[in-house]
Parts: C-alpha cells; sequence; structure tokens
C-alpha cells in the first residue's frame, strides 16, 4: 500500500513557493497501526516535507511512544531531556511526566483530573513574560477596543539536551483538548514592524532547510564551515538569562551561571554540532543551531576573503549570538513561519533536524489545554555537509 499524502493547507501569511514542499496530511491510515512497509513510507515522507499531519484520530500512549521509538532507528527509549537536569533549567516548568510511560509528557494549560493515571494536576502554558526581557503591554494583551490580542513567540528551539544525548530525530504532538477562542497577534517586537495573525494556542515552526537557501552567498559559506559549541547543561547554564523579543536568543546581560557553579560536567559530554545538518532522504543542508544554548563558534579556515577566512574560536558571547540571529532572523519572518492551527485529535510529528519550534500566545486561566509530547533522545549524531557541500558553498 502507498500511502496518501495531501498538502497542508497553508495559511494566508506563508509563502507558498518556499513552502511548496514543506508539509503533508497523511490520509486514510492509522499512524499506530501501520505495517512495517506504510511506516518506512511514513519516515521517508516525513524526511521530505520536515512535518506530517494526521486528522482526526484516537491515538494511546503505547501506540505515542512506539511511533516515535521506531523512528529513532536504532530505537531508543530514553526522553530527550534528563530528568535531573530538568530539574536546574527552564524545561521542567511544563513537560510533565506521565506514570505509565514517562518519556511522554502532559503538557498545556489548566487543571485536568483524572488523566492517564494523573489524579490533578495544573499544567501551565508558559507565558513570554517569564522568559524574555520585555513584555506585550497589558493593556494590548487585554484589549478593549476588539481588537487581537497581542502577544510573541516564547523560544524558538529544537528538542534536544544538548549535553551527553543525542538531539532527537522527531517529535511527535498530540492534540487531546484544543480551546477554541479569538486568534491573536504575534509582534516581534525587534523594530521591524513584524506581526503574524495566529490561532489561539499555535505551535510555530520555521524551516532549516528555507532558513539556508535564503542566506546570502557568504553567510552560506561561513555556516557550511562552521560549529557550534553548546555550554555544560545549557538549561541550567541559561536559566536565569532573557530572551529577546523575537524569542530567538538570548539578550546580553551576563546572567548565564558560570560554569564552575553548573553540576559537575565533563568536557567529553559537550556537543559540539555543525551548524548546518544534512537532510539524509533530501540531501538537503539546514541550518540548525540552538540560539539560545550555544556558547561559542568554531569554524574552520577558507581562502582569503570569505568570512572569518582565519578559521578559529570566536567565544565572546555577544559576538555568537549576533552571528546566529543576523543568519537566522531572516528564517522566521511571518511569511515564512508555519503556525499550525491545531485540533482535537491532531497527531503531529515533524523533523526535529530540520525544523526549529516555539510555543506562542497564552490563555485564560479557565481555558483548558491538553496534549501529548513525544521526543526520543538520538540514536545517533547529526551528519553535517559533506566535502562536496562545502566546496559547492564556499566563496
Amino acid at each position: 500500500m502507498t500511502i496518501k499524502l495531501a498538502p497542508l493547507v497553508l495559511p494566508a501569511n506563508v509563502d507558498r513557493e518556499k513552502f511548496s514542499d514543506f508539509g503533508r496530511e497523511v490520509k486514510d491510515i492509522h499512524p499506530g497501526n501501520c505495517t512495517a512497509d506504510e511506516f518506512n513510507e511514513i519516515e521517508e515522507a516525513l524526511y521530505k516535507h520536515d512535518f506530517l499531519l494526521f486528522r482526526d484520530i484516537d491515538l494511546s500512549l503505547e501506540q505515542q511512544f512506539a511511533l516515535v521509538k521506531v523512528s529513532v532507528r536504532p530505537q531508543s527509549r530514553k526522553y530527550v531531556h534528563k530528568t535531573d537536569e530538568m530539574g536546574k533549567g527552564i524545561v521542567d516548568a511544563y513537560a510533565n511526566k506521565i506514570p505509565r510511560i514517562p518519556q511522554i509528557r502532559l503538557i498545556g494549560h489548566g487543571t485536568v483530573y483524572d488523566h492517564e493515571g494523573i489524579p490533578e494536576i495544573t499544567l501551565r502554558h508558559e507565558h513570554h513574560e517569564s522568559f524574555q526581557k520585555t513584555r506585550v503591554p497589558i493593556e494590548d494583551e487585554h484589549p478593549k477596543d476588539g481588537s487581537p490580542p497581542a502577544t510573541r513567540f516564547f523560544r524558538w528551539h529544537m528538542d534536544s539536551a544538548l549535553y551527553e544525548s543525542s538531539p532527537s530525530k522527531a517529535t511527535a504532538l498530540y492534540a487531546i483538548q484544543v480551546p477554541q477562542g479569538p486568534a491573536q497577534t504575534v509582534r516581534y517586537d525587534d523594530g521591524s514592524g513584524d506581526e503574524l495573525s495566529v490561532t489561539l494556542g499555535t505551535t510555530a515552526f520555521a524551516s532549516g532547510k528555507i532558513m539556508f537557501d535564503i542566506l546570502p552567498k557568504e553567510l552560506k559559506s561561513f555556516a557550511v564551515r562552521a560549529w557550534a559549541r553548546y555550554a555544560p547543561h545549557p538549561f541550567e547554564w541559561m536559566a536565569r538569562a532573557r530572551a529577546t523579543s523575537t524569542g530567538l536568543g538570548l539578550e546580553n546581560e551576563g546572567l548565564e551561571k558560570p560554569l564552575d557553579t553548573l553540576s559537575s560536567w565533563d568536557e567529553d559530554k559537550v556537543k559540539v554540532y555543525p551548524f548546518v545538518w544534512k537532510n539524509p532522504v533530501t540531501g538537503s543542508l539546514h541550518l540548525q543551531v540552538h540560539p539560545c544554548a550555544i556558547s561559542e563558534i568554531h569554524n574552520c579556515r577558507s581562502d582569503p576573503g570569505t568570512l572569518y577566512s582565519d578559521g578559529g574560536h570566536i567565544t565572546d558571547l555577544r559576538k555568537v549570538r549576533e552571528i546566529v540571529y543576523k543568519m537566522q532572523r531572516p528564517g522566521i519572518a511571518p511569511n515564512l513561519v508555519y503556525p499550525h492551527p491545531w485540533e482535537n485529535k491532531d497527531l503531529v510529528i515533524f523533523n526535529n533536524r530540520g525544523l526549529i519550534h516555539t510555543i506562542v500566545g497564552f490563555f485564560r486561566p479557565d481555558q483548558v489545554r491538553v496534549f501529548h509530547g513525544c521526543s526520543l533522545a538520538g540514536s545517533d549524531e547529526p551528519t553535517g555537509p559533506s566535502k562536496e557541500d562545502i566546496l559547492k558553498w564556499v566563496v
């Protein structure tokens, strides 16, 4: 059987030409009951399109876990973040273990009762005020003139501990209860005037492939030679820092914890990854850098006249962040962001090594949102650009 794929219904903001290969809805098949051949087709489609949507399906915890576990190849059972790290960082605030299968996390907003062995729990959808240096004015967040509430992206990221464990290959998000409400307007608040209308409680996605494709040639040349060194225990390291108004990286306030005050760490467990990751099916290059966790840039030498041709290390954190922001910010322009309009019983599986994503917006205290999220540590490391890729793009 050949699985049936249909193009996503893209919102009006999206550049349809650039998103022609992005995302597909998978029809007439249940991902929890597919054959090995059908799963192979689903996996290939995931890497071709980076984002797969299954609509109106009932999905058990066991089916969701099995789906993500098989996608790791060879199979992994380890949650993408270590539990002891979560309690010291910024991830634990909203990801709650489900006792029967702790690799699946209960996320959302509001008080939930008798859910998968949990008698009662109050979930918290993170508000940008808790992480960013500035916030949208309260009067704009709760306007009295009938205009859409203003909000922001929270934190652009990929699912990875970025210390000891390898990044997840695929993440599965299953929507159980999606609250209804008016659209909200994301403000970038970076002087650009950029805004984006989104449905309540959307998850926003940006393509690493598009980010790389739209880079000017001198930054493509740098990207294929550059490596990101991530801080040890990066979520503990950044726990006190505050983010930019776009959610794309941190402000330079010196609030990161000194390395000698972090939990015990080993140099050989610190992650150093290429800026650009190669898609295993299409061969496309994706700009995949976690903008909050990066601490240094290592780059290779190149011919005189190219950007940073001498190679070496860039250790000035302000400069590191300026470079990464310059490379990634064009890729989250309003016409290059896909804000998924969630419906009850949506299952989304996305290529975590090809996209970055963020939660968006805010809910009223009485609104309830219930999701199951599953992301397992990878069984191997991302593949960087080949020698041929580097020769093609170095100028």
